[in-house]
């Protein structure tokens, strides 16, 4: 039997394991609300495994290289069940959204065995006005913010009447001993050699050619390191997490960020960083934070996905930072601020310097690689995560049910309490707010806060009153 093709995992996606050495959890997932009824646990297992075809990374766990020698691989799991990874569950009818975010809460604070595929699905019964869930889970180093998107249109429909797809009998193949492990790293670092060989072979046939790309390349990575050498401020959302995770979750309408966006030239991007940041000033200063004139330094990835890559697993990203300003009482004025700061950002060549980084780090060893993946997360960096993912602006259904919510959870990296994920379906906008349980017990106040903050914002945009 012919050994399978070996897939090794770039060095954003293995920085994201190296994250959880430290103890933290790198998972990231969601939260989708179907009407009714629900279906049994046999009908969603069967549907979900009919859908494997198109995602084959979820049938495939990780093998570390021999010896430290490289970073590790995706290989079919020949003890691969459906049962273990797709999982049914019910609250006490009728279920209230606080003891589902208690579940999702619980379902969080547990890490992904890595010794299996690097995913779960919990299908949730017992919702009040007779809805059901679905709460999702995948490891971060096998799916970015956008490729969850893309593996939603996968597992989902587009209209009531589920589509079939063709389906191929699966047969694991066998995963290449130490040796074969060892000449798969091999050919793999004589391809990189090659590459890089090839390029400087070019670049000394064209001196002027080289010369320009020595000198951009040099000013992207300036940019790049600007965060690094200038440090995020001090901030009590800084310090290492414990086990255990909180969920809120903050259901807002898209149609109030396009009256902001249309009212002040803004981007609807600007308007949920706007609102971010007016919540954390305030909910610091709840916590005897001094917020006048702080900003907070937040981490935007940004996606690198193109119509070639749609769909694929692993992570097409860079990484951002852009300031909060924390500090900024007036709604308008903060979003004045919030602008020019990505206006800059969208200039600066930041996201430029990062892509060098990380090309960079595919070629570092395993060692080297994971002290600089902990740097790339570290608090010096960022304050938190603040992620914001466009959806799909139409219904889509899973066997013929309607999804009538969908909410994201990002995750906690070493040295940070608190991390929000935004996404936009069918006219809304949700927040999802992954807190450390032990370290903010108060997290629905921010939540609430997000809420009042947007509220100011369509006031001031519209001619309103502030709301009470």
């Amino acid at each position: 039997m012919a050994q399978q093709h070996l897939d090794r995992l770039t060095s954003i996606d293995a920085g994201f394991l190296h994250q959880e050495d430290g103890g933290a959890h790198m998972h990231i997932g969601g939260l989708g609300v179907f009407d009714g009824p629900a279906p049994s646990g046999e009908q969603f297992r069967e549907h979900i495994a009919s859908r494997l075809v198109l995602v084959p990374r979820y049938r495939q766990r990780l093998v570390e290289m021999p010896f430290g020698t490289g970073r590790p691989v995706w290989a079919e799991d020949p003890a691969f069940r459906i049962g273990y990874h797709v999982r049914h569950t019910a609250l006490p009818a009728p279920g209230c959204d606080e003891q589902l975010r208690t579940l999702m809460s619980r379902i969080a604070s547990q890490r992904l065995d890595r010794t299996k595929p690097l995913w779960e699905l919990w299908l949730v019964e017992g919702l009040e006005n007779g809805r059901w869930a679905v709460i999702s889970k995948t490891h971060h180093a096998m799916l970015d913010g956008v490729g969850g998107v893309d593996l939603m249109t996968a597992l989902l429909d587009l209209s009531p009447e589920t589509r079939q797809v063709e389906q191929q009998r699966w047969v694991p193949q066998p995963t290449p001993g130490t040796v074969g492990l060892l000449a798969h790293g091999a050919r793999g670092a004589l391809r990189n050699l090659t590459r890089l060989s090839g390029k400087g072979l070019s670049l000394a046939v064209h001196p002027d050619r080289a010369a320009r790309e020595l000198v951009a390349t040099a000013t992207a990575l300036a940019a790049a390191a600007g965060p690094i050498l200038n440090g995020a401020p001090a901030s009590p959302l800084n310090r290492r997490p414990g086990p255990h995770r909180r969920v809120e979750i903050v259901r807002t309408s898209l149609e109030d960020y396009k009256q902001v966006k249309k009212a002040f030239g803004a981007t609807v991007n600007d308007v949920v960083l706007t609102a971010v940041a007016g919540a954390l000033g305030r909910f610091l200063a709840q916590r005897g934070v001094t917020v006048d004139g702080l900003e907070l330094r937040a981490c935007v990835p940004v996606s690198l996905r193109t119509v070639d890559t749609s769909g694929a697993a692993g992570n097409e990203i860079t990484i951002m930072t852009a300031p909060l300003p924390v500090g900024i009482q007036h709604p308008t004025e903060r979003l004045a601020r919030v602008r020019q700061s990505m206006e800059h950002l969208k200039t600066s060549r930041q996201a430029e310097g990062a892509k060098v980084l990380t090309s960079i780090e595919n070629a570092l060893p395993p060692a080297v690689l994971a002290r600089a993946s902990r740097l790339g997360f570290s608090s010096r960096m960022y304050n938190l995560l603040v992620t914001n993912v466009p959806g799909p602006q139409l219904p889509i259904y899973l066997l013929g049910r309607q999804l009538q919510e969908l909410a994201p959870l990002a995750f906690l990296a070493p040295e940070h309490t608190l991390a929000i994920a935004i996404i936009s379906y069918n006219g809304a906008v949700t927040y999802g707010l992954l807190g450390d349980a032990d370290a903010l017990p108060d997290l629905p106040e921010l939540a609430q806060h997000v809420r009042d903050c947007l509220a100011e914002l369509v006031a001031a945009a519209t001619n309103q009153p502030v709301p009470a």
